[in-house]
C-alpha cells in the first residue's frame, strides 16, 4: 500500500487537480493534504476526492506539514509513502513501476526518479552535498562567475541516463519505504522550510540507498520562488544556518567523503 502527502498554501486548484490525476492508480490508498493555509477553498475541493483526506493547519512549515501525514501513512501500515509538491506530476502508470521497483529492492531507503521541466529541460534533482560557499554564490552571485564550480555541484557533466546512490535529492519527490522512515526519523521539523530535503537524505543515506532512478521521468513546473520572493529568501537562508551548524559549516567530513564517492562513481561509468 502507498500513500501521500502534498502540503499546501493558498495552491492553485488547477495545479493541484492536475497533480491529483497523476495519482489516480489503484496503488495509492490515501492521499493527505496538508493545508498550511487552512483554507477553504483547498478543503473544499479535497472534499470531492474519495480517498483525500484534508488536514488544515496554520503554516507549521514543510517539513513539519508532511510530517503529519507520513505518520498518518505508518500509523495505517502502509508500506511506501510519496512526499510529493502539487507543482508534479506524472503518468499513473510511472508510479506503479516506482512501487514495484522499491518492493523488489529493500535495500533502497528512498528514491527519486529522472525530473525535467515542463518544456523539456533537465532538472538537477541529485546533486553533491552544498557547502556554504555553494549555497552563497547560488543565492547571491551571478552564475558566471562561478559556472564551473556550480556545473560540478549540480552534476551537469554527467548524463543522468545510470540509477545512482547519491546523498542529496531535493524535495519535490520523496519516495520512501516506511520501514526505513521508522527507522531514521522524519524531516527535522527545526528546517521550517528548504533544506530539509537535503538533511533527511543524507540521514536516510547513512542507512539506506538513495536512488535516482532513471527509468521513470516526471514533471516538475519549479517556479524557485525564493529567488523572486525576499520572504522566503529570508526563510532559505534560516534554513541553512541551521542546516550547516547541525552537520557542519566547514568541516564536515562525510560530506567531503561522500561527495568523492558520488564523482567516482560518475567517472566509473
Amino acid at each position: 500500500m502507498l500513500t501521500v502527502s502534498i502540503v499546501t498554501y493558498k495552491t492553485d486548484l488547477t495545479e493541484l487537480e492536475k497533480c491529483f490525476t497523476s495519482l489516480e492508480t489503484p496503488i495509492v490508498s490515501t492521499i493527505y493534504v496538508v493545508d498550511n493555509s487552512n483554507e477553504n477553498y483547498i478543503k473544499n475541493f479535497c472534499s470531492q476526492y474519495s480517498n483525500v483526506e484534508y488536514i488544515g493547519k496554520d503554516n507549521i512549515g514543510y517539513g513539519a506539514g508532511h510530517n503529519v501525514g507520513i505518520r498518518k501513512s505508518i500509523q495505517s501500515g502502509a508500506d511506501f509513502h510519496l512526499v510529493l509538491n502539487s507543482d508534479v506530476y506524472f503518468r499513473p502508470t510511472d508510479l506503479e513501476k516506482i512501487y514495484s521497483y522499491m518492493s523488489s529492492n529493500k535495500q533502497v531507503g528512498q528514491l527519486i526518479p529522472n525530473t525535467i521541466y515542463p518544456n523539456g529541460d533537465m532538472q538537477y534533482v541529485v546533486r553533491l552535498l552544498p557547502t556554504p560557499m555553494i549555497q552563497i554564490f547560488r543565492r547571491f552571485f551571478p552564475d558566471i562567475f562561478f559556472k564551473k564550480y556550480n556545473d560540478k555541484f549540480l552534476l551537469k557533466d554527467w548524463n543522468h541516463k545510470s540509477p545512482l546512490n547519491i546523498p542529496f535529492h531535493i524535495g519535490c519527490f520523496m519516495f520512501f519505504s516506511n520501514d526505513a522512515l521508522k527507522e531514521i526519523g522524519l524531516f527535522d521539523e527545526k528546517i521550517f522550510m528548504y533544506m530539509e530535503d537535503i538533511d533527511l537524505t543524507r540521514r536516510m543515506h547513512k542507512k539506506y540507498e538513495t536512488i535516482y532512478w532513471p527509468e521513470v521521468t516526471i514533471i516538475h513546473d519549479h517556479k524557485r520562488e525564493s529567488y523572486k520572493n525576499t520572504k522566503l529568501l529570508k526563510i532559505h537562508v534560516k534554513s541553512a544556518i541551521t542546516y550547516f551548524n547541525k552537520w557542519g559549516w566547514f568541516f564536515d567530513r562525510e560530506r567531503k567523503v561522500w561527495n568523492k564517492e558520488v564523482l567516482d562513481k560518475i567517472k566509473s561509468m
